[in-house]
């Protein structure tokens, strides 16, 4: 067999273009400074040579990895959440266009009984300086990771609203899950339900608490009722179910809006053991629009992810700039995938 041929170099570059290594390297780094047929010369036998710019050396050079670090959360088992992983996806891909890469990492192992480290990971990384800005994906109040980067001088934006931090500088975008919920409730409305439930989650979650906002909101606007009508649990399927027996038996809701696409699934198991039929009986409509949804046929408000993946790249790219720049902050309303449990 052949011997493989040794990836191109510089050098090669260098001579195939009859140029300078210093002119190669300024058409990789920084182009401006090239007349466009020198460019164009060197840009032809990079192209046909394959070469592929060393990004460890350029790291050392420049103390750009070209990385965004972000770390993973822990999967949660017996739900239907996959929102995150369509994050990642959308992230990595807004990344990639504007020459970025995505580093997932981990928080590190956690003993049994011990609470994660929730600053886990960073530390390592910052260290390092392997990643030149994170994106943040836990925003509650007080939260440990934008909290502890602040102090740290760490560059990050957030997926998600620092709610009632007003002293909070850094950029963020994230999705108005109370207008998601408003329109949810305004079209099982519409499809001439009045006993409207509410399944949440328990107290102390604040996007649980806007995504309830916007079903109470419309309740109110058409002035239907909302005592008796609501309750809140775990985002598990099991509770789900439990939940919206009680509920059924209770108060005779004829359709239900659901914090989550989990605990949607839980009303239709629900209504399948009482032998009533979603969409048909009882209206059922979701959040998060994961793929269980799609497959099962679920009436789910559906998250702009991608626009919340370009929104935060192109404010790590404005906070990344020579030039200091404002802070975003970008509010996206998400749309509603109208399904059979609604219709």
């Amino acid at each position: 067999m052949e011997n493989p041929r040794p990836p191109a170099t510089l050098a090669d570059v260098a001579e195939r273009a009859g140029v300078s290594r210093q002119t190669v390297s300024n058409a990789v780094n920084n182009p401006d400074l090239l007349r466009a047929d020198t460019l164009a010369r060197v840009q032809q036998a990079i192209e046909s040579l394959g070469y592929t710019p060393n990004r460890a050396a350029r790291h050392l050079r420049t103390r750009s990895s070209r990385l965004i670090g972000l770390r993973l959360t822990p999967a949660q088992e017996f739900t239907a959440n996959m929102a995150m992983d369509r994050f990642v996806r959308a992230l990595v891909e807004a990344a990639r266009d504007v020459g970025y890469h995505v580093l997932l990492f981990s928080g590190g192992p956690v003993a049994e009984g011990e609470l994660p480290d929730p600053l886990g990971g960073y530390d390592d990384l910052l260290r390092s300086t392997a990643v030149d800005a994170f994106v943040v994906t836990d925003t509650y109040l007080g939260n440990p990771q934008t909290v502890g980067l602040t102090r740290r001088g760490a560059p990050f934006v957030a997926f998600g609203r620092p709610w009632d931090d007003p002293d909070a500088t850094h950029p963020w975008a994230d999705v108005d899950g109370a207008a998601g919920t408003e329109a949810a409730t305004h079209h099982v409305h519409e499809q001439g339900h009045e006993r409207i439930a509410w399944l949440g989650w328990e107290p102390g979650s604040r996007i649980g608490e806007d995504r309830r906002s916007g079903w109470y909101r419309a309740m109110t606007g058409h002035a239907l009722p909302t005592a008796g009508l609501e309750a809140a649990v775990p985002d598990t399927v099991d509770a789900g179910r439990e939940a919206a027996a009680a509920l059924l038996d209770a108060a005779g809701p004829t359709a239900f809006v659901c914090a989550s696409d989990t605990l949607a699934v839980g009303v239709l198991q629900a209504l399948a053991e009482r032998g009533r039929a979603p969409g048909r009986d009882v209206a059922v409509v979701g959040f998060d629009d994961s793929q269980v949804a799609q497959v099962l046929g679920l009436t789910s408000v559906r998250p702009p992810l991608e626009q919340v993946a370009l929104a935060l790249v192109g404010a790590l790219a404005d906070l990344l700039a020579p030039t200091e720049r404002e802070a975003g902050e970008v509010l996206l309303v998400p749309t509603l995938a109208i399904r059979r449990t609604s219709v």
